[in-house]
């Protein structure tokens, strides 16, 4: 929207640090730029950027601007939502940040489920870690987040928790898949792939083994759970996932069990959204679905 134009231009310059590349960016003279924005803090009464030799960042003042045409995006958002709803029609875009265990099989099939019923909506996915998502949605740059574990909940308003164990991945062939029980110590005496420190499977698995005075030590440190399951079935090692992004092979060469809990309790799948935001209203339906699909795959756990 045209009287929204000017904040969009201070939003590329804090962007990328400067008046010449936002200039770039956005199609303009440097010069037109420049002008706008100063323009824009005479009527606002202070300047909205710091002046650097190398370029420009937000100041205190600028920073409050910025967030407020973020929200204000997400206000117009919500009532475009709400007049498609009293004209019958759902439309709306919801954008939502996700660990990678949600892409495989459950969010897939959300999303298809919703657009059945609403094909006017249109979705981005957003791959974070748990640190990622929450700076997502303060910065309205996704509308929900489903991650696994999140290290920081000051802004994160918890729509639904549900328990996800951590489990071993392996060949039906590994030793490790006849036992009785999985302990924390048979992984770490045994070759294993794991997830790098980032991510919320790791942090727990190396919260439970400095309990034990141990550590892992991979054979093979990645941020891709994808390569996690298919490295297994080469070597032979063991790999780490949450159970809602794996399944059983069709030909029974993979297989993944639970570690024991008395070793490593399990963590949370998390669902939320920034704390105090009032959703638009496609992004609030689909969080319901979402919320509802979790608590049947709980009970059916």
């Amino acid at each position: 929207m045209r009287h929204l134009y000017t904040f969009q231009l201070i939003e590329a310059v804090a962007r990328v640090g400067s008046m010449r590349k936002a200039a770039e960016d956005m199609n303009l003279t440097a010069s037109a730029l420049t002008r706008r924005i100063q323009r824009f803090e005479q009527e606002f009464g202070t300047q909205v950027f710091e002046r650097l030799p190398n370029g420009v960042r937000l100041n205190s003042s600028g920073e409050l601007v910025l967030h407020h045409y973020r929200t204000t995006l997400s206000d117009l958002a919500r009532v475009q939502s709400q007049v498609a709803d009293l004209s019958g029609v759902r439309r709306g875009h919801v954008s939502i940040a996700c660990s990678q265990a949600l892409l495989p099989y459950f969010l897939p099939q959300q999303i298809a489920l919703y657009r059945g019923a609403h094909p006017g909506v249109t979705f981005t996915v957003n791959v974070r870690d748990r640190a990622q998502a929450e700076q997502e949605l303060t910065t309205f740059s996704s509308d929900l987040a489903l991650v696994f574990e999140p290290i920081y909940l000051v802004d994160f308003e918890v729509i639904l928790a549900v328990p996800q164990p951590v489990n071993v991945v392996m060949r039906a062939d590994h030793p490790l898949a006849g036992k009785p029980e999985i302990r924390l110590r048979d992984c770490l005496n045994t070759a294993h792939v794991a997830p790098s420190p980032k991510y919320g499977v790791r942090h727990l698995l190396d919260f439970a083994a400095r309990r034990s005075a141990r550590h892992l030590e991979p054979v093979l440190e990645t941020e891709s759970f994808e390569l996690i399951r298919h490295y297994v079935m080469n070597e032979g090692v063991i790999g780490f996932q949450i159970p809602i992004g794996l399944r059983a092979s069709d030909d029974g060469a993979l297989v993944f069990r639970r570690i024991s809990e008395r070793d490593l309790p399990p963590g949370n799948l998390i669902l939320g959204q920034m704390r105090g935001r009032t959703l638009p209203v496609a992004t609030a339906r689909f969080a319901m679905q979402l919320a509802a699909a979790l608590k049947d795959y709980s009970s059916e756990s």
